[in-house]
C-alpha cells in the first residue's frame, strides 16, 4: 500500500509517498481501506515540526473516510462497513490518514449514515464538525450579524455553506487578509468582505456573534468588534499563535460578551451523526474545492499553504473502483 511517512521536519517536500506492507489488525484495531481523506493546517504544523509531542517518522492525517477492510468487532464494524475517523491522536501518537490503509483503533471509528459520495463525504469529518459545533455554541438567531474570521478557510468555508442552508436570512460577513478572494467568498454565500489588514480589520463594523478562525493573534481586535451581549467562539489557530498572553477577561469582556470555543476532539457517535442529519435535512453542499491524489501530496500541502488557498482541499484514493461501492 501507499502511505505518506514525514521522517523530518521542514517544507511539503518532506511528504515521502513509500510502499508499506499491510498492518496486521490487533485487539482493539480494524483496518480501514481509506477512501479519502482531508488536508488540514494541523498536519501542515505538525509536518513543520511545531507539534513536539508527535514523533517522526509519522503518517500525518487527523481524519479520514473508508471501508472496513479487516476487523477484530464484527458485530459493530463488519468487513465493509463505511466508516469515518476524526481526532483521537490519529496522526500525531499513532499513524493517520494519509494512505492507502491506515489500522486504526475501534473506539475512533464512527458508522455514520449517509449518502453522500467519497469526494463529498471526505470533505466533511474534521472541517464540518468543527464548523458545526461552533456554529451550534454561537447559538444562532436568524436577526445575527456573524463575521466569520478567515472566512476562505476550509472551516470558514464550511461554516458558511451551514449558516446558509438553516439560516438563508443571515447576515454573514468575511474577513480575509487579500481582497482578490471577494468574488470567489460571495459566491460562496458572504454578504460582504472585509479586509483584514495585519491583525486589524479594516471597518468600524460590528457583530453580534464572531467565528474566530485566526485565533489568538487576532482575538483581541475581533473583540473590540462584538457588540453587547454578544459571543465569540474561537476554534481555529490559523495566526500560528497557540496561547492568548496578557489577557484580562475583566477588561476585554467588558462590554458583557460571552467568550467559548469548540474542540473537535470531542466527539462521539451521536455528535457526528447529528451533523450529517443536519447535512441531509438542509441540503448542504459539502463538495470539496481542490481534490488530489496520494502521489501529489506535496502540491496538496503547498496549495493549502500558498495566498491562493481556498475551502476545502482532500485527496482520494482508489478512484479506479466503482463510486456506487458506498459501503453498508
Amino acid at each position: 500500500m501507499k502511505a505518506v511517512v514525514v521522517s523530518r521536519a521542514g517544507g511539503p517536500e518532506v511528504l515521502e509517498v513509500l510502499e508499506r506492507e499491510l498492518p496486521s489488525i490487533k485487539p482493539g484495531w480494524s483496518l480501514v481501506k481509506v477512501m479519502g481523506f482531508g488536508i488540514n493546517h494541523s498536519e501542515i504544523f505538525t509536518r513543520q515540526g511545531l507539534s513536539p509531542s508527535v514523533p517522526f517518522p509519522r503518517v500525518l492525517g487527523i481524519e479520514m473516510v473508508g471501508l472496513i477492510e479487516e476487523t477484530s468487532d464484527p458485530s459493530r464494524l463488519p468487513v465493509g462497513q463505511k466508516v469515518v475517523s476524526i481526532m483521537g491522536e490519529m496522526g500525531r501518537a499513532y499513524d493517520g490518514g494519509y494512505a492507502e490503509y491506515a489500522l486504526l483503533p475501534n473506539d475512533n471509528l464512527y458508522t455514520i449514515a449517509s449518502d453522500l459520495n467519497w469526494r463529498d463525504l471526505a470533505s466533511v469529518p474534521e472541517t464540518y464538525y468543527t464548523a458545526y459545533g461552533s456554529m451550534k455554541n454561537l447559538q444562532l438567531e436568524a436577526q445575527d450579524r456573524i463575521l466569520v474570521r478567515a472566512g476562505s478557510s476550509g472551516v470558514g468555508q464550511a461554516f458558511a455553506k451551514l449558516v446558509r442552508a438553516k439560516f438563508p436570512e443571515v447576515c454573514l460577513v468575511a474577513s480575509v487578509r487579500r481582497l482578490d478572494k471577494e468574488e470567489k467568498i460571495l459566491a460562496a454565500g458572504f454578504d460582504q468582505v472585509i479586509l483584514d489588514r495585519d491583525g486589524k480589520l479594516e471597518t468600524n463594523q460590528t457583530f453580534t456573534k464572531i467565528v474566530e478562525l485566526v485565533g489568538p493573534a487576532t482575538i483581541k481586535d475581533s473583540l473590540a468588534h462584538l457588540e453587547e451581549g454578544g459571543i465569540i467562539c474561537s476554534t481555529g489557530q490559523l495566526g500560528g499563535q497557540w496561547y492568548l498572553e496578557d489577557f484580562d477577561p475583566i477588561e476585554m469582556l467588558r462590554n458583557n460578551v460571552y467568550l467559548t470555543t469548540f474542540y473537535s476532539g470531542n466527539v462521539d457517535q451521536e455528535k457526528l451523526q447529528a451533523m450529517f442529519d443536519d447535512i441531509q435535512t438542509y441540503q448542504v453542499p459539502v463538495g470539496p474545492e481542490k481534490v488530489f491524489s496520494i502521489d501529489d501530496i506535496q502540491a496538496a500541502h503547498a496549495y493549502l499553504e500558498s495566498k491562493e488557498s481556498f475551502g476545502k482541499v482532500i485527496v482520494l484514493n482508489h478512484q479506479g473502483e466503482n463510486e456506487s461501492q458506498m459501503g453498508k
